[in-house]
């Protein structure tokens, strides 16, 4: 039997995020992922826009100034209407980071440089033990514990423990919380391309029939101006797109592109990416907390995924290191309904948002895109609702 603190099932992103967040407090963690320990940086393909206020938890989990300088700084966020077919911009709404209190959205940065980032850090922490290779079997609540089973036999028992464990969550299903999920029909390839034109620090999201097309800036790439590619379009397209050799793909984007950045090249290999939304009926049981995709799922629309998870850990870290400062205990049934009531309002609100968000973006009928570029062009003129887009788009 192995006690601790906090057991933290999934070792993606927001599970190492939460472990070193929770860890900065004192807490005793434990992290089991089902990867093998010489992961390395993986395969994945997809960046992420790190917004405020995650980048103040991720500050405070002491690993921002490692992660910070491996991506590139996001200062505006462009959103263009480029009507239907006919492929033309036809309205253009920039918001400005020098709008926001800090001064910049975020930093986009690659998932694979976090990723070994986070390893880097974690591995430093005597209070984290992290198990690789090592997968949830089994879980029940005590009065006084979660006792969770482990794929190597072992038993662990913690005060709280935190399902990190992704849209398919083991932790989720063993505690019987119900979750919805519906499909689009639409996928998102993405990879990453060169330009010849300066990206300016501006994350630019062109909403045309079929999905979003949205370039984020990355760091130079050999001496050339780089942006990652998230392409959302119907499911049949994606697999078309990404059958395409890249002197055809990059010419596609171009095309896609309204040649807004020049002559684009493909410049890495790609990945398609089902489009789903999902939320669970509840976020918390006995001893048991969901967060990141085990607790919600959305289109990359707005860089609110990870984001979204990083708010759902700092708002559970707070309440845990309150309940510490007190002694009282930090998986009680009391801390758990009040994390419940601060984030499944929002989490219900965002994920119905962003899906409303997805499919105005896939409108075909003109009549409906002549609705979405209206109000676009209407957010983009009055002041306090270019504000509140702001504050709504990072998270506040």
């Amino acid at each position: 039997m192995i006690e601790t603190d906090i057991l933290i099932a999934g070792g993606g992103i927001a599970g190492m995020s939460a472990a070193a967040r929770l860890a900065a407090d004192g807490h005793k963690i434990m992290i089991v992922d089902p990867a093998p320990a010489d992961i390395g940086e993986g395969s994945d393909l997809r960046t992420t826009a790190f917004l405020e206020p995650g980048i103040e938890t991720l500050k405070k989990a002491g690993v921002w100034g490692a992660i910070k300088p491996t991506g590139a700084e996001l200062r505006v966020m462009r959103i263009v209407d480029a009507g239907g077919t006919e492929r033309t911009p036809r309205e253009t709404a920039d918001f400005d980071g020098s709008e926001t209190k800090q001064g910049f959205f975020g930093w986009n940065v690659s998932n694979k440089a976090a990723r070994v980032t986070l390893m880097a850090k974690l591995a430093t922490l005597s209070n984290v033990d992290f198990r690789f290779a090592t997968t949830v079997t089994g879980f029940k609540a005590t009065s006084r514990y979660g006792e969770v089973t482990l794929s190597d036999g072992q038993t662990v028992r913690a005060k709280l423990v935190i399902a990190a464990d992704g849209r398919n969550s083991s932790l989720r299903e063993f505690a019987g919380i119900k979750h919805r999920r519906w499909a689009y029909d639409q996928s998102a390839i993405v990879f990453v391309v060169t330009h010849d034109k300066s990206h300016d620090n501006i994350s630019t999201e062109i909403h045309r029939t079929g999905g979003p097309l949205t370039l984020v800036p990355m760091p130079d790439l050999d001496g050339k101006p780089c942006s990652s590619v998230v392409w959302m379009t119907p499911a049949d397209r994606a697999q078309h797109l990404n059958a395409m050799d890249d002197e055809t793909l990059s010419a596609e984007i171009t095309h896609e592109t309204m040649n807004l950045f020049g002559p684009l090249t493909v410049a890495s290999p790609r990945a398609v990416w089902p489009m789903i939304s999902q939320v669970p009926s509840r976020l918390i049981s006995a001893r048991l907390a969901l967060v990141a995709e085990a607790a919600h799922v959305v289109p990359p629309i707005g860089a609110q995924g990870l984001n979204m998870s990083l708010h759902d850990i700092e708002t559970l870290a707070t309440l845990i290191a309150k309940a510490k400062h007190k002694g009282e205990d930090i998986g009680a049934t009391s801390l758990l309904k009040s994390y419940e009531r601060r984030q499944l309002p929002k989490t219900l609100a965002r994920v119905g948002g962003i899906d409303l968000l997805n499919r105005a973006s896939m409108f075909e009928p003109k009549t409906l895109r002549d609705l979405r570029y209206i109000g676009l062009s209407t957010l983009n003129r009055i002041g306090p609702l270019r504000k509140l887009a702001i504050k709504v788009g990072i998270g506040k």
